[in-house]
């Protein structure tokens, strides 16, 4: 039986072929987004950081996180290693993740700019302008239910304002029409230890929507 299916398949399509139909809709698979628009940032020359950066850092985790972290650009380690938060503020935004109850294989994790500014400087309004979109592309993927900006910069970009951080954060806000909660950036935290209790308080608030 299923032989005689194949044959009647075979023939039609024979046929077909030979009426010149040359395509139909069984096309091959498209191309997966997630590693096109990789492909598109790895050979990025869009701004001036691409000519000292050692690596790009794209971003890493669960590609269907419901909880997502954005950064403000690559650090010393990130740019070495080719992956988002590993250095000491790495470090201890794993620890922030694993007191949630997750891994960083739950989560999602990149930042605003995808290289590294040279001596951490803080990114130039250019920069931004020339990596927003991958960001922007980047969430439309993931379609995280919460966005988590970590510091300054994340969080007055994608929310457009210049607010400071310090009333920014703790307070839900919306990025086309996710949840959005700012925070302060780990790095600040290994300044500012005593502000960790803040940065847990806008955590739990995560955790209630999560």
């Amino acid at each position: 039986m299923k032989e005689d299916i194949l044959k009647t398949l075979r023939a039609y399509f024979e046929m077909e072929k030979e009426s010149g139909v040359e395509e139909y809709l069984l096309s091959p698979k498209k191309k997966d987004e997630s590693l096109s628009l990789k492909e598109e940032v790895f050979s990025c020359h869009m701004c001036g950081l691409c000519k000292t950066r050692k690596n790009v850092v794209f971003g890493s985790g669960n590609l269907k996180a419901r909880l997502m972290f954005v950064g403000e650009a690559p650090g010393f380690d990130e740019d070495v290693q080719g992956l988002p938060f590993v250095g000491k503020a790495g470090i201890l935004l794993t620890k922030i993740i694993e007191a949630m109850g997750l891994k960083r294989e739950d989560v999602y994790i990149c930042n605003i700019l995808k290289c590294r500014p040279p001596q951490n400087r803080n990114p130039l309004p250019d920069e931004i302008a020339s990596c927003i979109g991958y960001l922007s592309r980047q969430i439309d993927y993931i379609k995280p239910r919460v966005i988590c900006g970590l510091g300054k910069f994340a969080s007055q970009t994608l929310l457009k304002t210049e607010t400071p951080i310090t009333r920014l954060r703790g307070t839900w806000h919306e990025y086309r029409t996710i949840k959005f909660m700012p925070t302060y950036h780990p790095a600040y935290l290994l300044r500012n230890p005593s502000d960790k209790k803040l940065v847990w308080q806008d955590m739990k608030k995560i955790m209630e929507i999560l």
